[in-house]
């Protein structure tokens, strides 16, 4: 047990998580017990920020009515969930860890969430009980949870220790921004060499951040989770200054609707939250629990290629060229999947040139890695550890 537990403020939370989840020993009940502790175990500083998810209202395809074995449909409508999530900064008020800096992340109540935000927060805590339990270790490529209470209006709070107030989200849109700056200052026609160390610093810091990433997802997958919701705003960096990329420590987060894959779970059918992902699974062809197994994984490995084409576009480019669902468009509507003929496209943009030279290191070894973590067939995607000692994400290209 972490902090004092105070079973009056923590009853409802934690008969939530054993309504939602059913584990398959004692231990595993103890340590997500161990996890509910008191709002008294904490001090509260100054809001960080806010933000909700997007809930698929339409599934409208345009004309084109077929999805990649990926489970990625054409063309979505969508609208913002019912689900707020609220940030705060804090501390660490009792006990041995006494001053250790905390973010909090507040799940809204039922009267304000609905039973979703309930889940989404046992869910949560839950998928971070396990990982933090293992033999092996924790992950330094993962956040560590550190407590939950439930306060008397019904708001789940789940503390975890700061990895810091940056995602990958920021570092691209900072970085895009400088870019925009640069040029329109022409800072690079008078000073090259200074031009190429930046933009070898910039790929070694992305490098890392994508090690570190798949790292943390490599890990999940090896202890039977998805994580489900992998994107630039679900990791967490330490700093964005490229200088510091030695420094650098991702790692990720948002694990609200994450899936156990676990071969007994999927035979018993404890589906939470993961009913899309199993109808899509069965109309890949996955019909046995190893082979749904397989196919979580293998949507997970797409979801980490769409951040690493993410990342090796945004930060290359000024602001404004490329965002997220323009750049996935592009990779699933426009050329479905075929990244040579993608590469061919940007080359004709000069707007797009240093991300092309990116993922043209070593022999176009980025291009490869990301074909095939996009593969639309499910079977043939890498597994993260595959991911990890490709030549691209060893580094030696750049």
């Amino acid at each position: 047990m972490l902090f004092f537990r105070n079973p009056m403020l923590s009853s409802h939370f934690f008969s939530t998580i054993k309504r939602t989840f059913r584990t398959k020993t004692s231990r595993r009940r103890c340590i997500a017990s161990s996890l509910i502790t008191s709002p008294d175990s904490f001090e509260v500083g100054r809001l960080i920020g806010s933000y909700g998810f997007m809930n698929i209202t339409s599934y409208s395809a345009g004309g084109m009515d077929f999805e990649y074995s990926g489970g990625q449909l054409k063309i979505q409508d969508v609208g913002e969930g019912s689900v707020k999530i609220r940030l705060y900064e804090g501390r660490i008020a009792q006990g041995a860890l006494r001053g250790t800096p905390v973010v909090l992340k507040v799940y809204p109540g039922q009267r304000a969430g609905g039973i979703e935000a309930d889940k989404m927060a046992a869910n949560e805590l839950n998928a971070h009980a396990l990982l933090q339990s293992s033999s092996q270790g924790t992950c330094q490529n993962l956040l560590m949870l550190v407590g939950g209470f439930e306060t008397k209006t019904g708001e789940q709070w789940l503390a975890f220790r700061d990895g810091g107030k940056y995602s990958a989200a920021d570092y691209a849109k900072v970085t895009s921004e400088k870019n925009s700056k640069s040029i329109a200052i022409k800072e690079n026609s008078w000073n090259r060499f200074d031009q190429e160390q930046t933009i070898k610093r910039r790929r070694y810091f992305v490098i890392k951040l994508l090690q570190g990433a798949i790292t943390g997802l490599a890990y999940m997958h090896d202890h039977d989770r998805l994580h489900q919701s992998l994107g630039p705003s679900s990791v967490v960096l330490n700093t964005i200054a490229e200088r510091e990329a030695p420094y650098l420590v991702p790692r990720l987060r948002d694990l609200a609707f994450s899936v156990d894959i676990r071969i007994s779970n999927l035979e018993d059918g404890l589906w939470t939250f993961s009913e899309g992902l199993w109808r899509r699974a069965i109309a890949a062809g996955a019909s046995t629990p190893m082979e749904k197994q397989a196919f979580g994984i293998a949507d997970d490995i797409y979801e980490a290629g769409l951040l690493l084409a993410y990342l090796a576009f945004v930060p290359f480019c000024e602001a404004g060229i490329v965002d997220t669902l323009s750049l996935q468009r592009l990779l699933e509507n426009t050329f479905r999947l075929d990244l040579e003929a993608m590469r061919e496209y940007c080359l004709a943009d000069d707007r797009l040139e240093e991300a092309v030279k990116f993922l043209d290191l070593g022999d176009r070894a980025g291009w490869q890695l990301l074909q095939a973590m996009l593969n639309p067939d499910f079977r043939k995607r890498p597994i993260a550890e595959a991911v990890l000692n490709h030549r691209f994400m060893i580094g030696t290209a750049v």
